[in-house]
């Protein structure tokens, strides 16, 4: 029987209600749909009003989800819990009488988990969902597997506030929306800090209504309020995640007086301020980044796209004519990205990844994501939740993966949760992981962010600690800054940081990477610190640290326990054997012992190491040495391949077959200096071509005077002979070498030993070059003869004597 829905009230004549026909009959034809609506068009509110059965609302923020319950249930005139409730991590208002009710869509996909068929459950609406959160990516998904295989009957809405509606196979309904015209001025800062040259512009706004500013997060809404309060007459209202619901109703509320409302990019579409007429825009948005060749992870400011700046300039046309200014130039617009960037190819996936191995796609293979996980990424996260004991080897969840997805958190700050309790006591350590989930800081001293929220005691923070404390352990003796401090090391062992120098601010993690701390830091000095959280720029050397806690060595070691290692090295560092014992807690050594006696084994391997690296420069080239390596590149390159290479690239490949027994008395560099490559070459030779050496490269060659001249194979393709000209004489042709295949080229030389002539074609030479030679030189060395036909003439090495 088909279902009716109970409007006791006119819906509000919102731009939507006039597509709420067609999406109805799209979701009896088809029991899918994209619904194209902007921001303003009132779909987050009258939709699920006017559909039939129990209806979820998935909403990506915590601020949303209980705004848009409380408009709804205000639409309704009841208390929200009654037929409209919501619930987000750590507060939820329903009742057994709530028919819609608005979740986030991290709620959702842990409810997915727990129940896949949602019973009871006649529709889902996905709100937002071009904004590509990890999340919604992930219920969509599974909803579209879960209406495939369990529930047909479920119907799905996937809502947009672009014309993106790639991301569901569906009818697409579209809800236009009445704008009013919107002015552009193009304000780029100059030489001015970005968020002084935004508080000048809100400064200078002549034009009527409230003010609403964009900002990339809390810490910079603090900054321009600051540079606001006192200064304009207006009341300086904040909009963020982190307030409390009263607060964030405050802010959605029309105030007494004209109001600048310093907001995120929560309110860019997912909530919906009244009486805005003007929008500042810093152009800038907060989204999560990972270096995973670091393990370094956290939320980054980035230019917004385009998209997003047209939305965020919408705001101000909602109400009538309005005006935007945004904190850049317009040939940086054009400069701008379309789309954001999906938050799969660029967060932490370990989270995602521990629900894809629950849902039982470990690799999400099989599964409708509107993008696939970069497979680098997806590994880095699955070794992450190896690490943790979350996943098997086959990828399946384990008992404890199940117990770290109930709690709702990351993986990691689950397991410092899980394991911290009984360390430091389950209520400290449920304070600190509220802490870090929340990114409460605004320095870098994490125990200072502690004792304010301490302080502050907000009924959201009582609400996500209750929630957070697992057990009745007991507090332990530990001080808070060591409990704190080792609560973040569980939660990121590979983050505990050691000071390079005493009284620095340049830190060694454990995991490899160099941090610093900014210059005024309150923790420079501090030897060991459990870092919270840092980044790193594209091309920088080392990551700033954002937020850390003071620990010593003892908590050090006992937070990143599972990367304490002792190991015997011998190897080839800093340009010379190193034999040790090594005591480390990842990359940080902690003791080193030198080794008397060091395995010869390894001391060969690391020679062989330090060769490879350096190269054949180590060892001292003789003269003898370069030259037989010349006669034996001159004999392979001559014959062939029975006559050993003697390259740098082979000569290293062999180093253990020709330097081997010179290795096994070595021990350090120097020892490598000293061997006699020579003799050490020669081992190369295999015994059928030893014998032939000096035949086929002989070291000298006899001439007709009588003396063996040295033969150069420095070029392997032409051995020359440098020899005096008189020595020649009775020579016909030039004497050839490998067995016959190569001439020697000869380098024919003055009395004074300067060349005259190079050829390999002493019988021309003689017929031709010689007489001009000879009538050039025989002036100016008359002692020596200079006869007319050298092929017959007696070689000689002496003068001739004086009549």
């Amino acid at each position: 029987m088909r279902q009716t829905v109970r409007v006791p009230f006119e819906l509000p004549d919102l731009p939507v209600r006039a597509a709420l026909p067609a999406l109805r009959e799209t979701l009896e034809a088809h029991g899918a749909a994209v619904l194209v609506a902007p921001p303003g068009t009132g779909k987050t509110t009258l939709v699920p009003l006017a559909l039939p059965g129990r209806i979820i609302v998935a909403e990506p923020r915590r601020v949303a989800a209980r705004a848009a319950a409380r408009r709804m249930a205000s639409l309704l005139g009841t208390q929200v819990g009654a037929e409209v409730g919501y619930a987000v991590r750590g507060d939820r208002r329903v009742s057994a009488e709530t028919r819609i009710e608005v979740v986030t869509t991290g709620v959702l996909v842990r409810r997915l988990q727990r129940d896949p068929e949602l019973t009871g459950t006649a529709t889902v609406m996905l709100d937002e969902i071009h904004e590509r959160h990890l999340d919604a990516d992930l219920a969509l998904a599974f909803l579209t597997e879960v209406r495939e295989t369990l529930r047909p009957d479920l119907r799905l809405i996937a809502a947009s506030a672009t014309a993106d509606t790639s991301l569901l196979d569906a009818p697409v309904v579209t809800a236009t929306a009445r704008m009013f015209p919107v002015g552009i001025h193009w304000t780029p800062p100059g030489p001015s800090r970005l968020l002084d040259h935004v508080a000048a512009v809100v400064r200078g706004i002549t034009e009527p209504g409230d003010v609403l500013v964009f900002l990339p997060g809390v810490r910079e809404i603090g900054t321009v309020a600051g540079l606001l309060r006192g200064r304009i007459d207006a009341d300086v209202v904040p909009l963020h995640g982190r307030q409390s619901g009263t607060d964030q109703d405050a802010a959605l509320r029309p105030g007494p007086r004209r109001r600048v409302v310093l907001a995120t990019a929560v309110a860019e579409s997912s909530l919906t301020v009244p009486g805005v007429r003007v929008v500042v825009d810093a152009g800038l948005s907060r989204v999560p980044r990972m270096d995973h060749s670091r393990g370094l992870g956290a939320l980054v400011t980035v230019p917004v796209s385009r998209a997003s700046a047209e939305q965020r300039a919408g705001r101000a046309g909602r109400e009538a004519p309005g005006v935007v200014y945004r904190c850049w130039s317009e040939a940086q617009h054009a400069r701008l990205a379309p789309q954001p960037e999906p938050e799969i190819a660029t967060a932490d996936l370990t989270s995602f990844a521990l629900d894809l191995a629950l849902w039982g796609h470990p690799t999400g293979a099989g599964l409708a994501l509107p993008d696939q996980p970069p497979p680098g990424a997806l590994q880095s996260a699955v070794a992450t939740l190896h690490d943790l004991g979350a996943v098997a080897e086959d990828g399946r969840p384990t008992p404890r993966g199940q117990a770290l997805a109930r709690t709702g958190i990351h993986p990691r700050l689950a397991r410092a949760l899980l394991d911290g309790a009984p360390l430091v006591g389950a209520r400290r350590a449920a304070e600190v992981v509220a802490v870090l989930d929340e990114d409460r800081t605004s320095g870098d001293d994490l125990l200072a962010a502690w004792r304010q929220a301490r302080r502050d005691n907000t009924s959201a923070w009582r609400g996500e600690v209750r929630r957070l404390t697992t057990s009745d352990a007991p507090a332990t003796a530990l001080t808070d800054d060591l409990a704190a401090g080792l609560v973040v090391g569980l939660a990121f062992p590979e983050r505990v940081a050691r000071a390079r120098e005493a009284g620095g601010r340049t830190y060694l993690m454990a995991g490899g990477t160099a941090a610093d701390l900014s210059p005024s830091s309150p923790l420079a000095g501090v030897t060991w610190l459990a870092v919270a959280s840092a980044d790193r720029d594209a091309g920088a050397r080392s990551a700033r640290i954002r937020s850390a806690v003071p620990i010593d060595e003892v908590t050090a070691h006992e937070a990143a326990a599972t990367l304490l290692t002792s190991a015997t090295e011998i190897v080839w560092r800093d340009g010379d054997v190193v034999a040790r014992t090594v005591e480390r807690l990842g990359a940080i050594t902690l003791t080193e012992r030198r080794l008397d006696r060091p395995d010869p084994a390894a001391v060969r391997a690391a020679l062989l190491d330090g060769l490879r690296r350096h190269g054949l420069t180590l060892l001292t080239w003789s003269r003898a040495a370069t030259e037989l390596r010349e006669r034996l590149a001159f004999a392979r390159a001559a014959i062939g391949e029975e006559w050993p290479a003697v390259d740098d690239e082979s000569l290293l490949a062999a180093a253990e077959d020709w330097l081997g027994p010179d290795l096994t008395r070595a021990r350090r560099r120097t020892d490598l200096s000293r061997i006699d490559v020579a003799t050490a070459l020669r081992r190369l030779l295999p015994w059928s071509v030893a014998g032939r050496l000096d035949e086929v490269a002989p070291e000298r060659l006899p001439v007709p005077s009588g003396s063996r001249v040295r033969v150069s194979y420095a070029d392997p393709a032409a051995p020359v002979l440098a020899v005096k000209l008189q020595e020649t004489f009775g020579w016909r042709d030039a004497p050839r070498l490998a067995d016959g295949r190569i001439p020697v080229l000869l380098h024919l030389l003055s009395p004074a030993g300067r060349p005259v002539a190079v050829t390999a074609d002493l019988a021309s030479f003689w017929a031709t070059g010689y007489r001009q030679v000879r009538a050039e030189l025989r002036g100016r060395y008359p002692r020596h003869p200079w006869p007319e036909d050298p092929a017959t003439a007696v070689p000689t090495s002496r003068i001739t004597k004086r009549r």
